[in-house]
């Protein structure tokens, strides 16, 4: 069973929750982190990214940056930018975009979950991007953005939360991307109470985002369970902050992948190359994949649709993967692109940018860019349930979770 619990929350004031919500830290490159913030101190990306504070060139990593990300906090905790729940909660986060609502359960998970596979992964992380937000985890001593987590859909948690949802919320915003947030507080014992037993009944969780911020906060658990010995198991460390969504809310865009050059092959050379395994087709306009096993491809102004041939689909969880496909087929046997994660001369579009960004790439500074069609949340749950690693960059989830709405402390409760 999930150990899904609810926790008090440090949160903004209601008048101010618009001005501190923000995107996650690590959507931003350094420059655009500091463009972000201008302006906007109360954003919480000044405190998520707080490098920020700092003149260009300072070193980011420097143990003063996440001191300053620590008082930030605390200063705005004192001023009453933020508050804190008396008691534990749970919290309802509904995000509305181009007209479609997901909505997820604010709360913790646990750490014993995560290691115990409770909690399934289907990212391999890196130890440097974990290492950056271990420190600030750390150096806060609160974990700061929610990871996005999944479950298969329960009847008993979706009465709660349509029954909640009845009721003014505590947060109602539309943030500049046009998204629109809405946070309910369920704070009655009864709702808790039926709302934990809900996630009893689910045998597990999955990550559809946030796998580095998972796994820096649970290293932080750890790290304080060998320095206190003695821990009791229900201190704060041993939760992290997490949003869940049930399964048939979420929706997956795909991840698109640009490549520098044809790896020496002439234009008819590499179309003669990958015709062994695909079918192409020329067309006239952008092309987006309507199924499975398609890819569209942009080469010298020219869209293709290219259409994986039946010996090389797959009923494996992984190798059947649209991503897979296109990695083992012609991104490494064609174009030389080995290991995508280190390879520079391989870059990666989330599906939000559209095909548009494709072309613009292929006229700038690539040769040839890729369309695919997105990985379902029930292929993401395969490879999970069975133990197994998706492609880097093989999920691309939309809307974003907002940062300093929803604040896990790790001090004692008082």
């Amino acid at each position: 069973m999930a150990i899904v619990r609810p926790f008090r929350a440090i949160r903004p004031a209601a008048k101010l929750a618009e001005q501190v919500a923000a995107l996650p830290y690590d959507v931003y490159n350094r420059e655009e982190a500091r463009a972000a913030v201008q302006g906007k101190p109360l954003s919480f990306l000044n405190i998520d990214r707080p490098e920020t504070q700092y003149p260009e060139g300072a070193d980011m990593y420097g143990d003063h940056v996440y001191q300053k990300a620590h008082d930030l906090l605390a200063r705005q905790i004192s001023e009453g930018v933020y508050v804190q729940e008396e008691k534990p909660c749970y919290y309802i986060y509904e995000l509305t975009m181009d007209g479609r609502t997901q909505t997820g359960i604010g709360a913790c998970s646990s750490i014993d979950d995560y290691c115990s596979q409770i909690v399934k992964k289907h990212e391999n992380t890196r130890e440097e991007k974990e290492q950056d937000r271990i420190r600030h985890v750390d150096a806060c001593n609160a974990q700061t953005g929610p990871i996005f987590l999944a479950y298969r859909s329960n009847q008993k948690i979706s009465n709660v939360v349509r029954t909640v949802k009845e009721g003014d919320p505590l947060y109602d915003f539309v943030s500049e991307d046009g998204i629109r947030h809405r946070v309910w507080r369920i704070s009655e014992e009864s709702r808790i109470k039926e709302i934990r037993e809900g996630f009893e009944g689910i045998p597990c969780t999955y990550i559809a985002d946030g796998h580095h911020r998972a796994a820096s906060a649970v290293k932080v658990g750890l790290k304080r369970r060998k320095e206190r010995p003695g821990y009791a198991g229900e201190e704060e460390f041993n939760f992290f902050l997490s949003v869940l969504f049930p399964e048939e809310e979420l929706k997956i865009l795909p991840y698109y992948r640009v490549v520098k050059d044809l790896n020496g092959l002439t234009e008819a050379g590499f179309l003669e190359r990958i015709s062994e395994v695909f079918d192409v087709e020329k067309r006239d306009g952008a092309v987006e994949p309507g199924k499975k096993g398609q890819f569209g491809m942009f080469l010298k102004d020219r869209w293709y649709l290219l259409t994986a041939k039946q010996e090389i689909l797959s009923c494996d969880p992984v190798k059947g993967l649209d991503v897979s496909l296109l990695q083992d087929f012609l991104l490494h046997p064609v174009l030389g692109i080995g290991d995508p994660r280190l390879d520079a001369r391989i870059d990666f579009v989330g599906g939000i940018r559209g095909v548009k960004e494709l072309e613009r790439r292929v006229h700038t500074d690539m040769a040839v860019a890729f369309s695919t069609y997105p990985t379902s949340i029930q292929e993401l749950f395969a490879v999970a349930d069975a133990g197994l690693l998706m492609p880097p960059k093989s999920t691309w989830f939309e809307p974003k979770l907002r940062s300093g709405l929803l604040i896990h402390s790790l001090g004692e409760q008082e």
